[in-house]
């Protein structure tokens, strides 16, 4: 991971070291949504991901590795009833686009403050026992993190640059803090999702766009 020595564009840095595989969408729609961008911050767990860093310290994920794990994310999650699949975002800017994904997928989600003892503590009304959980971020949601790794369940996470991974059983790298970035993910899972359960066929696309899962900012 060294610094970019010769000024290249976004397209051009991306591509130039593999051979052009055929993306989920393409590479310029994963550019402007800005799911490579990372942060100052790079933890060891997250190094495998990054592509390279930027000559001002941003480290920059590869995105053909982000839309490598999205389809392994993706053909994951369906082998499980959706009911019983536990989406988790306590960011503002995944709320939206958690709650777009379970509407498509039918899972079960949980915004904002997640309320301690939500998987491990039976007698609360609000009580919940998945079979898998999708995080946004391990660090936001950890306490969904500490419950679903207590009760032994497989969970799945997006993870940016600074995020640890520690009991995470497959990482999505991504920037999952951008509205955009957000949206983009989730609408990709979702549209995996139902391709790999055969409710689309397998270029299929769901009827709204990407910007329908992103939260509106206020005027």
């Amino acid at each position: 991971m060294s610094e970019e020595k010769t000024r290249q564009s976004p397209q051009e840095e991306q591509t130039r070291t593999k051979p052009v595989v055929e993306l989920l969408i393409t590479l310029d729609k994963y550019l402007a949504a800005g799911v490579h961008i990372g942060t100052h911050i790079c933890t060891k767990f997250m190094e495998p991901f990054v592509y390279r860093v930027r000559n001002d310290g941003l480290y920059i994920l590869d995105i053909r590795k982000i839309d490598e794990r999205i389809r392994i994310a993706a053909k994951f999650l369906a082998r499980y009833e959706p009911e019983k699949i536990a989406v988790v975002s306590a960011r503002q800017y995944g709320q939206k686009p958690v709650l777009k994904f379970c509407s498509y997928v039918n899972c079960k989600p949980f915004i904002g403050r997640f309320m301690p003892g939500t998987f491990t503590n039976p007698s609360l009304k609000w009580y919940f026992e998945p079979d898998v959980v999708l995080l946004t971020d391990p660090r936001a949601d950890s306490q969904a993190l500490k419950e679903a790794a207590e009760i032994g369940i497989p969970i799945v996470s997006l993870a940016d640059t600074d995020n640890r991974t520690e009991y995470i059983d497959l990482i999505i790298p991504a920037n999952n803090k951008g509205r955009k970035s957000l949206a983009l993910i989730y609408w990709l899972l979702a549209r995996q999702i139902l391709r790999e359960k055969g409710i689309i066929p397998p270029d299929g696309d769901l009827p709204e766009p990407p910007t329908e899962f992103e939260v509106r900012l206020q005027r």
